[in-house]
């Protein structure tokens, strides 16, 4: 007998014990991942995110404060909101100056036409200065004034968007690293059964196409867990481009999709979002600065008051002379500038009190969506995944006592990963709700880098 040839005995007795140890609460790596009972979530759903992470994450953790903190520190979007604050703080020195005076200086010749006239050089200034209206220059002020906080708005509502979409792809950095932990674990178990199919093949107890079956598994359940993977690095690779490349070549983030701060009640939510939302007081600056464009186009009818003082020096004469010099409104009574500043005032006040409406619905709407995500994630938690591995482990008796095929099998262990996977995206998308109503209160813009 050749070397490489096993007895049929031999061969049936690894099948059985290969297959006994199938549902063997002592078999290391296939009881703990599908039969155990308290295996109710993979590793990546309850244990620490650190286990299931991609082998390529190997660098430095950073949190989730940290990361907020880098992104806030180097977007460009919020650099450019913060550089037009200081544009606009020099704007309220723009209007806040005075007008300057002027100074005429003139020079020339008398020549006498006439009898008795006295030829000579003629010289003579002029100084001018221009008091303006004072209701014109503090409306002037007032537009300024609030075209400034509104820049402080805009920088808030920049950081709060920021802010929220870290976190959210924080969050969907987490999906994917629990997804690739439970497609890794899948690809585990799997290539254990074809293992065992393999030896029951090989002694006739099973047909062929169980191999080619289990083969084919293998193959997708690979490539799940590649996909995964590099999903979550191409997260990574946006985080960092959100932080204009200031985070480290290599790192992984600690975290997992597990909500832990309670949140506010949805009335406190909402009395939140009246007064915290930088959206909110972002037009409402708007409309303060379209108020003092209605008072300065009313005031610039009478723009104000020039005065004059001059003198003239000729040969035989010296003329001094005091000038008030004023606009009087008879042609153009500024209704063209006043009508149109208060139809831009009209405008700004029905988008500030038609966003009001819209946030309280954004806000009902986002509750919602929290409370059915929290619904999905208890009925996958306690019910579907559950029943799931109840229908695993049956399934698995039965192929080991013969009553059922390896198909039944990798039919009952496809059911318990789309469980597992429906139970991470259910509670993504608990998260991505919470996130959205954090947003449109407001937590996220006074202090970015504080969890709420």
């Amino acid at each position: 007998m050749s070397k490489h040839t096993i007895s049929p005995a031999r061969v049936a007795g690894l099948a059985w014990l290969c297959l006994a140890g199938l549902s063997s609460p002592t078999h290391a790596q296939v009881s703990h991942t599908a039969a155990s009972p308290t295996a109710a979530l993979p590793a990546s759903l309850s244990a620490s995110p650190h286990d299931t992470a991609p082998a390529a994450e190997a660098g430095r953790t950073l949190s989730l404060d940290e990361l907020i903190a880098t992104v806030v520190a180097h977007n460009t979007e919020l650099l450019s909101a913060q550089q037009a604050r200081v544009t606009a703080t020099s704007g309220i020195q723009t209007a806040s100056a005075y007008a300057n005076p002027r100074v005429e200086w003139q020079s020339g010749r008398n020549q006498a036409r006439m009898p008795g006239a006295v030829p000579g050089a003629v010289q003579g200034w002029g100084v001018s200065q221009m008091i303006e209206n004072p209701s014109a220059r503090d409306a002037r002020r007032g537009a300024a004034e609030a075209a400034a906080r509104g820049t402080e708005h805009a920088i808030t509502l920049t950081r709060n968007a920021v802010v929220s979409e870290t976190r959210l792809r924080a969050n969907e950095y987490w999906l994917r690293r629990a997804e690739a932990g439970v497609t890794s674990e899948d690809l585990a178990l799997l290539e254990q059964v074809r293992e065992r199919v393999r030896l029951r093949v090989a002694s006739g107890e099973a047909p062929r196409y169980e191999v080619i079956k289990a083969d084919a598994e293998i193959v997708h359940a690979r490539e799940r867990q590649q996909t995964a993977a590099l999903q979550a690095e191409q997260v990574l690779l946006t985080l960092n481009r959100m932080a204009s490349g200031h985070l480290p070549t290599r790192w992984s983030l600690a975290g997992s999709l597990q909500e832990d701060n309670p949140l506010p009640t949805l009335a406190e939510l909402m009395a939140q979002a009246e007064t915290d939302n930088p959206e909110l007081r972002a037009l409402q600056a708007e409309v303060e600065r379209a108020e003092a464009q209605v008072r300065g186009a009313r005031a610039s009818r009478w723009p104000g008051v020039e005065l004059r003082v001059g003198q003239t020096r000729e040969p035989d004469l010296r003329q001094s002379s005091v000038g008030v010099s004023v606009q009087i409104p008879l042609l153009d009574r500024r209704d063209g500038a006043i009508g149109e500043a208060g139809s831009e005032l009209r405008r700004l006040q029905g988008r500030l009190d038609g966003r009001r409406a819209e946030l309280r619905q954004q806000l009902q709407h986002a509750w919602q969506a929290l409370a059915i995500a929290r619904l999905r994630v208890q009925a996958l938690s306690e019910g579907v995944v559950l029943d799931a591995e109840a229908a695993l482990k049956v399934a698995q008796a039965a192929y080991r006592f013969g009553e059922r095929g390896i198909l039944d099998v990798l039919d009952a262990q496809r059911v318990l990963r789309s469980a597992r996977l429906n139970l991470l995206e259910a509670r993504f998308q608990a998260q991505a709700a919470r996130i959205d109503l954090e947003t449109l209160a407001g937590r996220f813009a006074a202090s970015p880098s504080t969890p709420q």
